[in-house]
This record gives C-alpha cells, structure tokens and sequence, in this order.
C-alpha cells in the first residue's frame, strides 16, 4: 500500500503561481512513477503530467506544457507540481497517483491516488 497526501492547493490570480506537493508513505517511493492528474466540474479527470520513479524523465500534457514542472526528492517521499502562468481553465482539483515502475497518461492504470487538492484561478 502507498498512502498520498495532497495539499498546497488554493485561490490565485491569473498569472500568479502555485506549488502542489504530495507526501507518501508506505512502501518504497522510488519503486513508483508519479502523476498528477486534475479534475474540473463535469468533466472527467485529466493526465497534467508525470515523473519516472528516478526524477530523470517527466511527460506534460500540451495545455500545462511550459508552464508546469514536476519534479520529485525521493529521500523525502515527495513529488512537487510547480505551476507558473496560471489560467482560468485551470481550476480544478489536482490529484497525485503512484504507478508501479512506469508511468502512464491513463488515470486508470494508477494504483494509488492522493485525496486531492483544490487549485482556483480567478481572472
């Protein structure tokens, strides 16, 4: 089992920024590849982007691209979603998910998920 906890979530001007984190525990953290995925009203949940289980390879989706860093410190248990330039369209409830070994654009192919993380950004 991995237990993840979001958090840094919160309410932000257009162009301002914000850094999301996620905490585990549990087994070993660098057996995993981590995602962050978002979730807006109505619509289904979306790939953001991911890190490989050694930090050395991350994937963005085309709207968060150049915008957004993952990265992660896995002798702290910690993943991070640096986010820059922030957009209305944004706003969301942001998750982190582990997957065993590789990562993945599909959110159902992640075994574990954090609770969530409210991100709004106000125009």
């Amino acid at each position: 089992q991995v237990q993840l906890v979001d958090a840094g979530g919160g309410l932000v001007q257009a162009g301002g920024s914000l850094r999301l984190s996620c905490a585990a525990s549990g087994r070993t953290f660098s057996e995993y590849a981590m995602g962050w995925f978002r979730q807006a009203p109505g619509k289904e949940r979306e790939f953001v982007g991911a890190i490989s289980r050694n930090g050395g390879t991350t994937y963005y989706a085309d709207s968060v691209k150049g915008r957004f860093t993952i990265s992660r410190d896995n002798a702290k248990n910690t993943v991070y979603l640096q986010m820059n330039s922030l957009k209305p369209e944004d706003t969301a409830v942001y998750y982190c998910a582990a997957r065993f070994l590789m990562y993945k654009i599909d959110p159902g192919l992640y075994q574990y998920w954090g609770q969530g993380t409210q991100v709004t950004v106000s125009s």
